[in-house]
């Protein structure tokens, strides 16, 4: 498991994205300011640093200039300002990414492992075990976002496979619309977001579900949704 530490003020936000990468084999320790961030990410190094530019005590910016020649691993700038000039000058201080962040979290999950390969870190991925799952005539594979019902390829979007594989590796458990939410996107649900629901849908009329009495993805009442691992018998 690969070790991040997050430099991030917004407790709120590093959480929820902390949560994420949980979720998808990274372990995250929050750092929230910034004058001292250089003495935590030197005490313990991790694999890869997150910065925020505006901190408390000391800008990103300023942050990635001192830490570049201490710290072989990727840093990257994850941060609300856009600019170009911001943007260029966080990569002419050392970082090797510069992302925004209203980035969607798999797009971000997938650049940091991007980082990891790039430097030879067989850590940035989970193993090859924990990347596919079978339930009686379903298999998933997330290397390669194949899934198969039956032996025969099931065509999904990203929205699509990413909840299923979310599913998936929740198999048995509840999850809310929430959770999904936070974990696939990055937001809370409002009571009103339809998103998932119509996913939902989309997932069990691709995988054979009964739209009427699903057995497959279970709804449960004011809970949330379940993926039955007893549910893909043939």
């Amino acid at each position: 498991m690969s070790r991040i530490i997050f430099v991030e003020d917004d407790a709120e936000l590093a959480g929820l994205i902390a949560e994420f990468l949980g979720r998808n084999g990274f372990a995250v320790e929050i750092e929230p300011r910034g004058d001292t961030a250089l003495a935590t990410i030197l005490a313990h190094p991790p694999e890869l640093v997150m910065l925020d530019i505006m901190l408390p005590g000391k800008d990103g910016l300023a942050v990635c200039r001192e830490l570049r020649p201490q710290f072989a691993g990727p840093i990257v700038m994850l941060t609300s300002l856009d600019s170009d000039m911001n943007q260029i000058l966080g990569l002419e201080l050392g970082a090797d990414d510069y992302i925004v962040k209203t980035t969607p979290p798999p797009v971000l999950l997938a650049r940091l492992r991007a980082q990891l390969r790039s430097r030879g870190l067989a850590s940035a991925a989970p193993p090859a075990g924990d990347r596919q799952l079978a339930f009686g005539v379903l298999a998933i594979d997330a290397s390669s976002r194949d899934v198969r019902l039956k032996g025969e390829p099931v065509s999904l979007s990203t929205a699509e496979f990413d909840l299923l594989w979310l599913l998936a590796r929740h198999a048995g458990e509840v999850l809310s619309r929430d959770e999904l939410l936070k974990t696939l996107r990055g937001v809370e649900y409002d009571g009103l977001d339809r998103s998932i629901d119509v996913a939902i849908s989309r997932l069990r009329k691709k995988l054979g579900d009964n739209p009427s009495e699903p057995f497959r993805i279970k709804t449960v009442r004011h809970k949330g949704y379940l993926l039955s691992p007893s549910g893909w018998q043939d």
